[in-house]
């Protein structure tokens, strides 16, 4: 039997859209997000590591969004929590000694629901106190930095999800009014979060028996090419296929003896 159709319309989407909190440290800012999702009509609140979850304050602070925190997704790391999503969006608001790919709030929103009709998004928020590491931020395709006055520009986590998950709930009203949003007029969905994680793991063992880079020092050339694939998002049968180029390069190497190029 055939399944029904997904309703891919602009404001269905929401459902497709979750928010990530990572390693949240106050139970309060958990329900404050709970309760911004509901307002905003997202669905989807996944929890990596949260240091107190459940609590009462938390319960508290959700308000009338308690069903937020009972669906709440629990998982120990961030690559759980983005694994089959093909669009992953970091908070941040320092400035990288490498840039990542940046968006405005606005343009966060539109490309959200664009994508969410055909394949899951994720917003991921971090430690109230320090952000998001820089493997978590290298983790994502995209950055988003909100505009706050430079003279405090610190955001409570729960107004932070706020803002964005307004933003989002426009894009999708916004295109309610016309035609629906797509994400390109791609064959292939977009390589999903974990097949990405795979793939560089794949890419730094062969670079390393290549000669190419030093396994134990590889300093920051991993980093510029996961900015570059980031940037670059191949679908899932490109990734097929840079993995097929690896494998056979690693044959290669394990048949001549040695390494492709002198020290």
């Amino acid at each position: 039997m055939a399944k029904p159709a997904r309703d891919t319309t602009p404001l269905h989407t929401l459902e497709n859209v979750r928010t990530v909190l990572v390693n949240s440290a106050h139970p309060g800012n958990i329900g404050g997000a709970a309760r911004a999702l509901k307002n905003m009509g997202l669905k989807q609140l996944y929890l990596v590591a949260p240091r107190e979850f459940p609590a009462a304050n938390a319960i508290w602070r959700a308000a009338g969004a308690a069903e937020m925190l009972d669906s709440a997704v629990v998982v120990d790391t961030l690559e759980e929590a983005v694994a089959d999503c093909g669009l992953v969006v970091a908070t941040s608001a320092r400035e990288r000694r490498i840039p990542w790919p940046l968006l405005t709030p606005r343009q966060c929103g539109a490309r959200a629901i664009a994508e969410a009709a055909s394949h899951p998004v994720a917003i991921v928020f971090g430690r109230e106190d320090r952000g998001l590491t820089n493997e978590e931020l290298q983790a994502c395709n995209f950055h988003v930095h909100i505009p706050a006055n430079p003279h405090y520009s610190s955001l409570n986590l729960a107004t932070a999800v706020q803002v964005l998950a307004y933003e989002i709930r426009i894009a999708a009203l916004e295109a309610e009014k016309g035609e629906p949003l797509r994400y390109g007029d791609w064959d292939r969905p977009p390589a999903k979060a974990s097949d990405m994680a795979l793939y560089f793991e794949h890419l730094q063992q062969s670079l390393g028996e290549l000669g190419f880079i030093d396994p134990d020092n590889p300093r920051q050339t991993m980093t510029r090419l996961r900015r570059l694939f980031s940037r670059v998002r191949p679908d899932d049968m490109e990734l097929g296929i840079l993995r097929g180029m690896l494998t056979a390069i690693q044959n290669h190497i394990h048949r001549s003896g040695g390494k492709g190029r002198p020290d």
